[in-house]
């Protein structure tokens, strides 16, 4: 077989896995795990930090390991894992944006952490090596990168065989520690090294020389696209690898404050090999592990690279994609990835390069667990991971761990890293093409959509709500153009445009045309640029379809408030036909059910000079009617219509007729009210309201806002005017009927707000009145019974005159209590009042009401009485 028949490209390829949890996932994890940290600088962190602290320290970099583990169990269980690990879960979640930005860096730190294990390797060879022998520790790390770059070049099969052999003498080498350690155990070394050194580096700083050493549970997940069954494997031997490490790294730190003492500790890197009963058992075990690490790193990197480029996110990473072999091995990227090896290994300082492998190791874990967090906000269906221990709380705490750990470790270096995983975010914002699969934001945007409708219904309406909520009717393309741009600038960003088209017809037999119309929309709006929404009808007939779509059309509280559609002579034949009768039938169906009225006519010529003219030299004219509804909504809209581009500096003119009490008056008027809505303006008086005035006065307007009424059949322009004489004249014209009370000075306490506070605060004035009423009515019932039985001894005594007074008394109490128990009967029937008015503004239920406005059963009792 030739070269180019092995030869393969990785463009959306799919290979079949082999590899099992022990071999694919357990064993690439602890191994990473148990590697060069914990020979070389455990030792040294317990002796500086003390056990106390270590403690503390191995226990919040696995809470960071366990968290993340619980996210990428969830997620891995919830879809098919590919090659690229991290990167696949991640830009499958958070989609390409996020995806690009975190498997560059997971990339870049993989490729550093080649070199980071392999000075670990130097460092441990040159402490075997004589004295006479010694060689610089980087030349060998270097030499290691050279040594390891063949194994990885043949494939993974070389070093799936390579790691038992690793994995025997890492147990080897911990078995010799720990029995030594048992062996050598001094309580009086424990309770000295229990507390930290005095001179002993930052807290942070010895976290950030640790934290690589649980960086390794995410090997497993670096080579997904090389298991037989991700969704099983990827949790089962990440949570065996971490559980486990994590017993021996308590277990050891134990063992190094327990036998060493601090002096030894902080001085020697390499004091393990003092505990262990055969000291050369260690040396091996280093050697094997940091090999086995580098190894695993130098096998992950270039997979996510390739799973990039696969994916063309970066244009330039194309040549990377490229696989050789079945198995599709990324040579290009192993190429790429011992670049940086040989790099970072110039730099020469391990700790150094521990800092910068930890921020970008909890970059990617703070976006994995965001990005399952995320997910499982989207409260899809389609979210159903059989990892049953999830918890979305866990993401979202591991997430928050992972940016407090940057920022702790240290807080330039976290804003930098911070700073361009989101440059590079901007960056494919910009620049990335429509996505090549589909992830989750969609699910996050209809979660809120629902969140945020259910809370609007929940709230009352107000008139400093109102947005435009368009329906713009549209069959001809050329028109609809139009029609939608014209749209766009009277919703100013505010509120929503559907663009319908209704076909007449029934049956199966449409579903066709419907299907190609709706198409054709879609088209129209994406070559355009617009923001809006396609709409097929499918009705027996146009009114018929009209009708039906005002009522129904919107979701929950967001219904359409307002119709658009092209003046009359302008519509294309199946719109609503060139009837006028026809045409102004419709229009006063949608006035009926409440949709305001705009009607474009948009000639060519005059639409297509407002595109060569400056923003600053255009001119809207609004021609007032009166203050009314009408006259409000045309303001309103050409207000929005500045907060577009094109528009923005224009000049609104608001022409009003001169009334009775002359121009003077009517200006003052005008101008205040313009000042009361708060819209910048320029208003200006006319003598006469002809159709010559008006064409005077706005025929080199670039749009002109003019009202309209409905007189029977027919369509009536202002003054009734009829509008025919207008349209010839005049160049781009809106006709506004306003089918609903528009309030530009509306104030917050009123509308339904207002009205509920008022009928909240009259339930408790009455509750307040019943109250008093019934106490009253208590206390003269009380007073009546004290007066009848002060009657019954004045019987006894057969006193006359002490009689006759103990018997008006009695008379007039009882009378005082029977009108104390009729008023309080009226309160209580006017608080019952209150809370039915409050109750039908949405204030109380009916439970809660009878709870306020019963009285008690002592309080029947004394009224009884």
């Amino acid at each position: 077989m030739t070269n180019s028949d092995d030869e393969k490209q990785n463009f959306g390829v799919i290979y079949q896995g082999t590899l099992g949890t022990f071999s694919g996932v357990f064993t690439p994890s602890i191994l990473t795990i148990l590697g060069i940290i914990l020979f070389l600088r455990l030792g040294y962190v317990v002796g500086n930090a003390g056990l106390a602290q270590t403690l503390i320290i191995i226990g919040l970099a696995n809470a960071i390991s366990i968290l993340t583990s619980f996210s990428l169990s969830a997620i891995a269980t919830n879809l098919k894992v590919k090659g690229g690990g991290d990167y696949y879960l991640i830009s499958r979640t958070l989609g390409v944006e996020f995806g690009g930005a975190i498997g560059i860096v997971l990339f870049l730190a993989q490729s550093v952490s080649i070199a980071f294990y392999c000075i670990g390797f130097g460092e441990a060879l040159t402490g075997i090596l004589p004295q006479s022998t010694k060689v610089s520790p980087q030349i060998i790390a270097a030499l290691a990168v050279a040594f390891l770059f063949i194994f990885v070049w043949l494939g993974t099969d070389w070093a799936t065989r390579f790691q038992y052999l690793v994995m025997a003498t890492l147990v080897a080498a911990l078995i010799s520690f720990f029995i030594g350690g048992f062996a050598k155990w001094d309580n009086t070394i424990l309770i000295q090294n229990w507390t930290s050194s005095p001179s002993a580096p930052d807290f942070w700083i010895l976290f950030a020389i640790f934290f690589p050493a649980v960086t390794g549970f995410t090997q497993g997940v670096s080579m997904s696209g090389d298991l037989k069954d991700p969704g099983k494997s990827l949790p089962m031997g990440t949570f065996m690898a971490v559980g486990i490490s994590i017993l021996i790294y308590f277990g050891a730190a134990v063992v190094f404050a327990a036998v060493l003492p601090n002096s030894v500790l902080t001085g020697d890197y390499g004091s393990m090999k003092q505990v262990a009963v055969i000291s050369f058992l260690i040396h091996v075990g280093v050697i094997a592990a940091t090999l086995s690490s580098a190894m695993a790193s130098f096998l992950g990197a270039p997979r996510i690279l390739q799973s990039l480029a696969g994916d063309r996110i970066f244009p330039f990473l194309l040549p990377f994609a490229k696989g050789y072999g079945d198995a599709g091995n990324p040579r290009r990227g192993v190429l790429l990835s011992a670049g940086i090896a040989f790099a970072t290994i110039a730099l020469g300082r391990l700790n150094l390069i521990a800092q910068i492998v930890s921020m970008f190791f909890l970059i990617s874990y703070g976006l994995l667990n965001y990005a399952t967090h995320y997910e499982a906000r989207t409260s899809s269906p389609s979210f159903r991971p059989t990892f049953r221990w999830f918890d979305a709380r866990l993401s979202l705490l591991g997430w928050l761990a992972c940016l407090g750990a940057m920022l702790a470790i240290d807080l330039k270096a976290g804003a930098v890293a911070i700073a361009v995983l989101f440059a590079i975010y901007q960056y494919l914002r910009r620049t990335a093409g429509p996505a090549r699969w589909a992830d989750s934001r969609r699910s996050y945007h209809l979660q809120q959509v629902r969140e945020n409708l259910l809370a609007v219904a929940s709230e009352p309406e107000h008139p400093r709500d109102w947005r435009p909520q368009i329906l713009a009717f549209s069959n001809h393309p050329i028109k609809r153009e139009r029609l939608l741009r014209f749209a766009s600038w009277i919703e100013g960003g505010s509120g929503f445009t559907t663009v319908v088209h209704i076909l007449e017809g029934e049956g199966v037999q449409m579903l066709k045309p419907r299907s190609e119309a709706e198409a054709e929309l879609q088209k129209d709006i994406a070559e355009k640029g617009l923001k809006a929404f396609p709409l097929v009808l499918v009705a027996p007939s146009v009114y018929v379809g009209v009708q039906s779509l005002v009522q129904a059309s919107g979701l929950g509280p967001i219904r359409a408030n307002t119709v658009i559609l092209n003046w009359m002579g302008q519509l294309h034949k199946g719109i609503i036909g060139l009837s006028e009768t026809r045409y102004a039938r419709s229009l006063r169906t949608v006035f009926r059910f409440g949709c305001n009225i705009v009607i474009l006519d948009a000639k060519d010529q005059a639409w297509d000079v407002p595109d060569s003219v400056p923003s600053k030299e255009k001119t809207i004219d609004v021609w007032w009617w009166g203050d009314d509804s009408t006259s409000r909504l045309m303001l309103l809209l050409a207000h929005l219509m500045t907060r577009n581009e094109a528009w923005d500096e224009a000049t609104i003119r608001v022409l009003a007729v001169e009334d009775k009490k002359g121009p003077e008056d009517r200006m003052s008027v005008l101008q205040k009210t313009l000042q009361e809505v708060r819209i910048a303006a320029k208003a200006e008086i006319v003598e006469s309201a002809t159709g010559d005035s008006i064409i005077a006065h706005s025929s080199q307007s670039d749009l002109v806002f003019l009202p309209f009424r409905l007189r029977a059949n027919h369509l009536a322009g202002p003054f009734e005017m009829p509008l025919a004489e207008l349209v010839s004249e005049l160049p781009t014209v809106a006709f506004v009927l306003a089918a609903e009370d528009i309030d530009l000075e509306a104030e917050p306490e009123e509308g339904k707000a207002g009205e509920l506070a008022a009928a909240m605060d009259a339930l408790a004035d009455a509750e307040k009145r019943v109250q008093k009423a019934k106490e009253e009515a208590i206390k003269a019932a009380e007073e009546a019974e004290e007066k009848t039985k002060e009657l019954d001894s004045a019987v006894v005594s057969g006193a006359d005159e002490e009689l006759m007074s103990k018997v008006k008394d009695t008379i007039k109490s009882k009378k005082e209590a029977e009108k104390a128990s009729r008023r309080a009967a009226k309160a209580l029937a006017k608080a019952e009042d209150a809370a039915r008015e409050a109750e039908a503004l949405g204030a109380i239920p009916d439970k809660q009401r009878d709870e306020n406005t019963e009285p008690s059963d002592a309080e029947k009792t004394k009224d009884s009485k």
